[in-house]
């Protein structure tokens, strides 16, 4: 196993600038990572910069609590920009207040949006109890998603490699699960890979990466 195959090397700060970005492609390039996961504002820059390099969006970044149509509108124009995957936020308030059919459609009409690129559902495990953890892993799954994830990084905690086991639990083998936020270490990659995370978001993943060479 390398761990650089399951890195999606992450910059999703307010504040990042393009010579952060051409930094970030630079090193996916050199260390192979599974793609590099951006908002969406910076993918036709990067795919102008590499016809090659696999680019994440995030949709609906951070919160989650925008309007289907405006989700779904993101992910259409990410994905004409270049995008290859389309990480989107679900609205946790709604989930909390179990209307699952508006969620349901939330990621369908997502799903459609992103037509045949790979779909991650962040469900952002700290907002949430273990029941809702299930639910919404369910929902992920009827709605075809391809992957659930557990966190923007930009709550109040981020991946927990109990929370990645029971994603894996609610999915099986059907859905990959990506461990997010929060992790910087090989040690702690390993922890998430093991708990059942087939993907991970870093913005550590050079130092992830360094870790594995020195263990």
């Amino acid at each position: 196993m390398k761990i650089n195959d399951y890195i999606d090397h992450t910059l999703l700060k307010a504040d990042a600038r393009v010579e952060q970005i051409e930094k970030l492609v630079k090193e996916a390039k050199k260390y192979k990572f599974k793609s590099v996961c951006v908002n969406s504002s910076f993918v036709k820059y990067i795919r102008n910069m590499d016809k090659d390099i696999r680019i994440t969006s995030v949709v609906g970044f951070p919160l989650g609590a925008m309007s289907t149509k405006a989700k779904a509108f993101e992910a259409k124009c990410a994905i004409e920009d270049g995008a290859d995957e389309i990480d989107m936020v679900i609205n946790v308030g709604r989930l909390k207040d179990k209307d699952y059919d508006y969620i349901l459609n939330d990621i369908k009409e997502v799903r459609k949006a992103s037509k045949d690129k790979i779909l991650k559902v962040i469900i952002e495990t700290c907002l949430l109890n273990d029941e809702e953890k299930v639910k919404i892993c369910e929902l992920s799954k009827e709605a075809k998603a391809d992957f659930v994830k557990t966190s923007t990084g930009f709550s109040t905690a981020g991946a927990k490699k109990e929370d990645v086991s029971l994603m894996r639990k609610t999915v099986g083998d059907d859905l990959g699960v990506k461990a997010s936020g929060g992790i910087h270490t090989y040690a702690e990659a390993i922890e998430m890979i093991e708990a059942g995370a087939n993907r991970l978001g870093s913005s550590a993943s050079v130092a992830i990466v360094k870790g594995e060479e020195n263990a």
